[in-house]
C-alpha cells in the first residue's frame, strides 16, 4: 500500500510540475495573442479604405459588365460613322444617286444605332456613378474615370443631332436630295405638242422610282415640306400648260339667264369633250404619278393631287362653266345640251369619285353636286314645259307655201332625238333622280305620255293654222304635207312610241287631203275638157277658157310646195294622167284642122311636172295605180278633220 501511495505522490508531483509549465506557456501565448491583436487592429485601421473599395467593386461588378457591351459597341459604331461620313461627302449625288442614297441610309442607321448605344451605356454608367458616390468613394480614381467616360458618351450621343444641324453632314445631304428631286421633275417634264389636242406627260419608270427613293429619305428625316411644295408647283405648271394648249378660252365666257344656249352649243360640245380629256387623261395621269411617287404615304398622295387639281384651277373652271349652262335661258335645245353634260358626268362618275375623294377635294365635290342638282332640276323643268312651249307657237302664221312648218319638223326631230338610244336612257335617269328627290314614284309611262302630249299640241296648232289659209286648195296642201310628214315617222322612235294606229291614221288623212286638193284645184279643168256627143276639135271659146283656167291654177300653185318628194311626184302624175290623154286627143284633132293651141301636150306635161318645185323621180306603175285608186275613192267620202289622230 505504501508503494501505491508513493507511486501516487510521484504521479501527482509530476502532474503539478507539468501544470506549472503549461500555465507559463499559456501566459506567454496570451501575451503574443494580445500583440497580434494590437497589430491586426493597427493593420485593419491602415487597410480599412482598401478593403471597403474592394467590396464596392465587387458589388458594382455586374453593373460594369452591363455597361461594357454598349460602350465597346459605341467605339466600333463611331468608327463606322466616321467612315460613312467620309464616303458620303466624297460620293457625287447627281452621277450616282442610287449609291448616294444607300450610303446615306447606312449613315442614318449607324447614327441611330450610335445614339441608342450611347444612351444605354450612359444609363449604366450613371448607375455605377450613383452607386460609387453612395459608398463614399468620391475621390477614387475609378469614379473619376467613369465620370469622364460618361461625359464622353453624352457628347457622342448628340452626333446624330449635330449631323442634322445647318452645316452638318445629313443636313447637307438632305439639301442635295431636295435639289436633285426638283432637277428630276424639271428634266422629265415635257411640253405638250401643239399639233395634238393633248400631249400626255409620262415619267419613265426609273425616274418615278428615283423620286420615290428620294422622297423616302426626305420623309424619314422629316424634310417633306419643301419636297411636296416643289412637286406641286412643277405639276401645276405642267397641267396649266396642257390646258392652255387646248384653247379653253370659252370657259371664261360670261353666261347669264338671258343668254340662249343655242349661241353656245359649240362651246358646250367642247366642254363635254375636254372635260372628259381632263379627267381621263390629265388628272388621271396626275393621280397615278402622285401614287407612284408617294405611294407609301397615302395622305401625301391625296393631299398633293388635291392641291394640283385646285391650284391648276381648270377643274374648278370646268365645273363653274357647267353651272353657267344651267342658268341660261330655258329652251328645248338647252335640254339636249344639259343631257349631254349629264351624260359626260355620268360617264366620268367612277373616275371622278376615285380621283377627287376626301376632305382635301371638298370644294370640287361641292361644285360637282351643285352642277348635278342644277342639271337635273333645269332638265325636268324644260321637259315638263314642252307641251306648253309648243302651244305658245300657235299664234304664229303657217308657211305661205303650204309646206310643213319648221316647228313641226323641229318638234318631231326633237322627239326622235330624245327617244333615241343616246338620250332616252339619260332622260329616264334624270327624271328618276328628280322623282326620288321629290319622293315621287317614277313610271316610264309618264315619260311616254309626255311625248303624246307634245304631239297633240302640234295637232292643235295645225288645226288652227290650216284655217288661216284663204285659199282652200292651199289649206288642203298644207294638211296633206303635215299628215305626210307624220306618216313618215313610221319606223322612227316617235312612230314606235305613238303606235301603228297613229301612223295609219295619218296615212289615211294624207290621202284624204290629197284627194280634196285634186278635186278642188283640178276638177274645173276636167269639166272644160268634157263634151257631149261625138269627139271633135276643141271649140275656140272652150279652149280659151281651159287656157285661162290652167294659167290661173299654175300661177298660184307654182308658189306652193309639196314637201315629200314621192308624194309630190305621185300627185303631179295623177294630174297628168287624169286630163292629159283627153287634151292630147283634142290637140291631134286641132293639128289635123290646122289649128294651133297655146300649149302642146308635151309643154303642158313639163309644166305640171315642174309644179311644187319637184325633182323628177320615176315611180312604178303598180304603186301609182294603187295610190290613184285610193285618192279617187277618198274624194267621194266626207270625213271630218282629225289632225290629232
Amino acid at each position: 500500500m505504501a508503494d501505491n501511495l508513493a507511486a501516487a505522490r510521484t504521479i501527482l508531483k509530476t502532474s503539478m510540475e507539468k501544470s506549472k509549465a503549461f500555465t507559463f506557456e499559456l501566459h506567454k501565448t496570451n501575451s503574443r495573442l494580445e500583440h497580434i491583436n494590437q497589430t491586426l487592429s493597427s493593420l485593419q485601421t491602415s487597410f480599412e479604405p482598401n478593403l471597403s473599395h474592394k467590396c464596392t467593386l465587387l458589388a458594382v461588378r455586374e453593373k460594369i459588365e452591363l455597361a461594357i457591351v454598349p460602350t465597346i459597341a459605341v467605339r466600333k459604331i463611331f468608327n463606322s460613322v466616321h467612315q460613312l461620313e467620309k464616303a458620303l461627302s466624297l460620293q457625287p449625288c447627281q452621277s450616282d444617286l442610287v449609291s448616294y442614297l444607300k450610303i446615306m441610309k447606312k449613315l442614318e442607321e449607324a447614327l441611330k444605332f450610335l445614339t441608342s448605344n450611347c444612351r444605354l451605356a450612359v444609363q449604366w454608367l450613371g448607375g455605377i456613378i450613383e452607386f460609387l458616390e453612395e459608398n463614399a468613394v468620391a475621390n477614387n480614381i475609378y469614379l473619376l474615370n467613369v465620370q469622364k467616360l460618361s461625359e464622353l458618351l453624352v457628347e457622342i450621343q448628340v452626333t446624330d443631332q449635330r449631323a442634322r444641324l445647318n452645316g452638318g453632314i445629313l443636313f447637307t445631304a438632305l439639301n442635295k436630295l431636295e435639289i436633285q428631286f426638283e432637277s428630276i421633275l424639271t428634266k422629265n417634264s415635257v411640253d405638250s405638242d401643239k399639233n395634238c389636242s393633248i400631249a400626255l406627260f409620262q415619267i419613265p419608270e426609273l425616274p418615278i422610282q428615283t423620286l420615290q427613293s428620294i422622297f423616302d429619305r426626305l420623309h424619314a428625316n422629316g424634310r417633306v415640306s419643301k419636297c411636296l411644295s416643289v412637286y406641286i408647283e412643277a405639276r401645276v405648271s405642267f397641267v396649266r400648260k396642257i390646258f392652255l394648249d387646248m384653247d379653253l378660252a370659252f370657259l371664261d365666257k360670261p353666261l347669264t339667264e338671258f343668254d340662249d344656249t343655242q349661241d353656245f352649243e359649240e362651246d358646250i360640245d367642247k366642254w363635254c369633250k375636254y372635260f372628259e380629256v381632263a379627267i381621263k387623261k390629265v388628272f388621271d395621269l396626275e393621280f397615278s404619278l402622285c401614287n407612284g411617287v408617294f405611294k407609301r404615304e397615302t395622305d401625301f398622295s391625296v393631299s398633293c393631287f388635291a392641291e394640283i387639281a385646285v391650284q391648276s384651277s381648270y377643274i374648278v373652271n370646268f365645273l363653274q362653266f357647267g353651272m353657267k349652262i344651267t342658268q341660261c335661258k330655258k329652251n328645248p335645245i338647252k335640254l339636249i345640251k344639259l343631257l349631254d353634260v349629264f351624260a359626260t358626268l355620268e360617264t366620268l362618275r367612277v373616275d371622278f369619285n376615285r380621283l377627287f375623294k376626301g376632305e382635301a377635294c371638298s370644294q370640287i365635290q361641292t361644285l360637282t353636286r351643285n352642277l348635278i342638282k342644277g342639271i337635273v332640276n333645269r332638265s325636268c323643268e324644260i321637259f315638263w314645259e314642252l307641251p306648253f312651249q309648243v302651244e305658245l307657237q300657235r299664234s304664229y302664221s303657217p308657211p305661205s307655201d303650204g309646206s310643213v312648218p319648221k316647228l313641226v319638223t323641229f318638234v318631231t326631230n326633237y322627239c326622235n332625238t330624245l327617244l333615241g338610244d343616246r338620250y332616252l336612257p339619260i332622260l329616264t335617269q334624270v327624271l328618276g333622280i328628280y322623282g326620288n328627290w321629290k319622293h315621287e314614284n317614277y313610271d316610264e309611262k309618264v315619260l311616254l305620255n309626255q311625248f303624246c302630249s307634245i304631239i297633240k299640241e302640234i295637232g292643235r296648232n295645225l288645226d288652227s293654222w290650216s284655217q288661216s289659209h284663204e285659199e282652200l286648195s292651199l289649206s288642203f296642201i298644207f294638211m296633206m304635207n303635215n299628215h305626210s310628214h307624220f306618216h313618215n315617222m313610221k319606223s322612227t322612235k316617235l312612230g314606235d312610241t305613238m303606235g301603228e294606229s297613229w301612223i295609219r291614221a295619218h296615212e289615211y288623212y294624207r290621202d284624204y287631203y290629197a284627194a280634196l286638193y285634186f278635186k278642188q284645184s283640178w276638177g274645173s279643168l276636167l269639166v272644160l275638157l268634157k263634151r257631149d256627143g261625138e269627139l271633135s276639135s276643141f271649140p275656140k271659146r272652150q279652149k280659151a277658157a281651159f287656157d285661162e283656167a290652167f294659167d290661173g291654177i299654175y300661177k298660184k300653185h307654182s308658189n306652193w310646195v309639196i314637201t315629200d318628194e314621192n308624194l309630190r311626184e305621185k300627185l303631179c302624175q295623177l294630174v297628168i294622167h287624169t286630163f292629159l290623154p283627153v287634151y292630147r286627143n283634142y290637140s291631134i284633132l286641132d293639128e289635123n284642122n290646122s289649128k294651133s293651141g297655146k300649149y302642146t301636150p308635151q309643154s303642158l306635161e313639163l309644166m305640171i311636172q315642174n309644179l311644187f318645185k319637184p325633182k323628177v323621180k320615176k315611180s312604178s306603175s303598180g304603186k301609182y295605180t294603187l295610190w290613184t285608186h285610193k285618192i279617187r275613192n277618198i274624194v267621194t267620202d266626207n270625213h271630218s278633220l282629225a289632225l290629232t289622230a
